[in-house]
């Protein structure tokens, strides 16, 4: 999630004003905006160094953590917004974090790589693992331990008494709500608790 018309998109799905949490927050680059543009306030969880550094420096506030170990350090609805932007498909435990991602916030977001969209599609018809410009690693030094589409979130979330509230595509920053699943690489989901 690095081009500004992404952001805003995932943004506007904040509302204005709410405490955020943002797991795996990169740069803290989503967080600054939220907080700089929204009236959002917060913390990003991050457990790469040079990402925590970066947050710093921006101001935005971090906790170094790594995401497998859960978020048991936070209460039941202390968070307005919890947002997994780029983060789900790096898990080992997604399942269990998207629970908690319902448990901390009020509202979660997810945004991962569509796995279904055409182009991976068109290069597993050929015999080969898809690299695309939002999966540009080779199925062998990939830091993707999953893949997903935007329907198996959509059976995730129904197997888990989640209730999506918003879900559409993204791809090169215009959103896609016609045949997400094809058109779009990027599954965006807006859910609560059932």
């Amino acid at each position: 999630m690095s081009d500004r018309a992404t952001l805003k998109t995932i943004a506007a799905l904040v509302p204005e004003g709410s405490r955020v949490l943002d797991l795996g927050c990169g740069d803290g680059a989503l967080l600054d905006y939220l907080q700089r543009e929204r009236g959002c306030s917060g913390y990003g969880v991050e457990i790469a160094d040079d990402n925590v550094l970066a947050c710093v420096k921006r101001g935005v506030n971090v906790i170094q953590l790594n995401l497998d170990e859960g978020l048991s350090m936070f209460d039941d609805a202390s968070f307005d917004v919890v947002l997994q932007i780029d983060t789900l498909q790096h898990l080992r435990n997604a399942e269990t974090m998207l629970r908690e991602t319902a448990r901390v916030g009020k509202l979660g977001v997810v945004a991962f790589p569509n796995f279904a969209h055409w182009p991976n599609r068109l290069s597993i018809l050929r015999g080969r693992m898809p690299v695309t410009k939002r999966l540009p690693y080779q199925w062998y030094d990939t830091p993707n331990i999953r893949v997903g589409t935007f329907k198996d979130f959509e059976v995730l979330a129904t197997r888990n008494g989640l209730a999506i509230l918003d879900a559409f595509g993204l791809q090169d920053g215009e959103v896609k709500r016609m045949l997400p699943n094809l058109t779009a690489s990027t599954a965006v989901f807006k859910f609560e608790r059932g």
